[in-house]
């Protein structure tokens, strides 16, 4: 299997000030080396057409880095779009010395080049920076850039399974194979929620010991559910996570009501915690989409992620309150109440996740939208998760939002954004903004 790559190439001319473009490229290496050993660097300098075209000859990066170490006219940079195909983040070094004396790099006069030449032969947005390896901004930059063409790349081998059909009047979650494959790069799998559901009804108990284990180290009062749902959400659990396993399932959907109450007995609320608590991305209400998004939000901040709805705003705090009926990551739960246990609010039949979420001074809201002409887009808005109880029965979260809530609200409900929206625990709007570039998706920041 093919590894991320990322493709370093600094492209110059060997009539300007050689010894500051040695070390800004020695430091430029460094810095990459830090962020991923994995970088590809050439052993030199790119100071010849001749050098650049032996050095990417064969390869096929994910993210090419291409810097101007001293100025290099349109032809270095038509050479490297012409022959690969990647992203690519643009990197222009500052001036290391004005002092009325010699321009030592010209960097940016040979971005200019490049930019002239990129916006003749691509269609995909140009990543670009300006600054020397030293600077902080580039550092970050970097950091971010890196981050979101990995993901990209990860995601053309992530699997993500649809269990069961969306519910009536919840069509803005389906998802269609070749629409996934063919704009994320994700692989659609489908299985009958009955098939799993059956499995569990015919399983043994004692098979799941190890789930059992798992459950009651987790959720908090577990042993005050009803006997008979509490057997039957562990035998769900193994159920799911077996089938996870065996088929390297990285998100989930699931279908949760009215079958697993009126079918099956008990929810899946309670599963769909527990997997989210293990890094499997798991929306409820058959929500594909969700699930895309809420993947996409834990592998950039490394945390699970919930995905909630907008259920109250308070104008005097300028914040939305998100909630569902029980299904948030038990890691997420607040200190003080731990990952508590209930019973759904409106079937009342348990398992479910029943507290109020952790605070978090950065935190990112994130929807992968599809509009109705069938492209899509990304919302993205910073906000801060508050210190704030349990608002309702189920789990839900407090987030103060930067634009005047009712304004933001109204625009958001105008604009046909879905109504199922990832809180994601940390800043990662630029990591969000590159990724829809890098997929050719339109942004919209709130």
């Amino acid at each position: 299997m093919k590894q991320f790559e990322v493709l370093y190439i600094p492209i110059g001319v060997p009539t300007f000030h050689l010894e500051s473009a040695e070390k800004a490229f020695r430091d430029s290496i460094t810095l990459l080396k830090s962020i991923d050993n994995t970088v590809v660097v050439p052993h030199e300098m790119l100071l010849s057409l001749d050098l650049l075209k032996t050095y990417i000859e064969g390869k096929k990066p994910d993210l090419i880095i291409l810097q101007n170490v001293t100025f290099a006219n349109s032809a270095y940079a038509t050479e490297v779009f012409k022959k690969l195909d990647a992203p690519v983040l643009l990197w222009t070094l500052r001036e290391p010395v004005i002092d009325g004396g010699r321009l030592r790099l010209n960097s940016l006069t040979g971005a200019f080049s490049a930019g002239f030449a990129y916006h003749a032969m691509k269609d995909q947005p140009l990543h670009y920076m300006y600054g020397s390896p030293s600077e902080k901004s580039i550092q970050i930059k970097l950091k971010q850039v890196i981050s979101a063409a990995k993901l990209k790349f990860e995601m053309k081998d992530m699997n993500l399974l649809v269990i069961g059909h969306t519910p009536q009047g919840f069509g803005f979650g389906r998802a269609l194979d070749l629409e996934m494959a063919s704009v994320f790069g994700v692989n659609l799998l489908a299985i009958e929620s009955r098939e799993l559901t059956q499995i569990a009804k015919n399983m043994d108990i004692s098979s799941a010991t190890k789930e059992h284990e798992e459950a009651l180290l987790k959720m908090k009062d577990l042993d005050k559910t009803e006997p008979k749902n509490k057997v039957d959400f562990i035998k769900l659990y193994k159920v799911y996570k077996d089938y996870i396993q065996a088929n390297s399932i990285k998100a989930i959907a699931s279908r949760c009501w009215p079958d697993f109450f009126t079918d099956f007995g008990t929810p899946v609320c309670g599963v769909l915690g527990m997997l989210n608590d293990q890094n499997i991305a798991a929306a409820c209400e058959t929500d594909a989409y969700g699930a895309l998004s809420m993947y996409i939000g834990q592998q950039l901040t490394k945390t699970p992620t919930y995905l909630g709805d907008p259920v109250s705003i308070d104008e005097l705090d300028n914040t939305i309150t998100f909630w569902h009926c029980g299904t948030a990551a038990c890691s997420l739960a607040r200190i003080e109440t731990g990952a508590l246990t209930g019973v759904h609010p409106n079937r009342k039949i348990g398992p479910t996740m029943e507290f109020g979420l952790r605070p978090s001074k950065h935190a990112t809201i994130f929807r992968i939208g599809r509009k109705t002409d069938g492209t899509f887009r990304f919302f993205i808005a910073k906000g801060e998760i508050l210190d704030k109880p349990q608002q309702f029965l189920g789990t839900s979260m407090v987030v103060k939002v930067e634009q005047p809530v009712n304004h933001m609200i109204t625009q958001m409900v105008k604009e046909g954004w879905e109504p199922h929206f990832a809180v994601l625990y940390g800043d990662v709007s630029e990591e969000l903004s590159i990724l829809a570039d890098m997929l050719k998706l339109q942004t919209v920041k709130y």
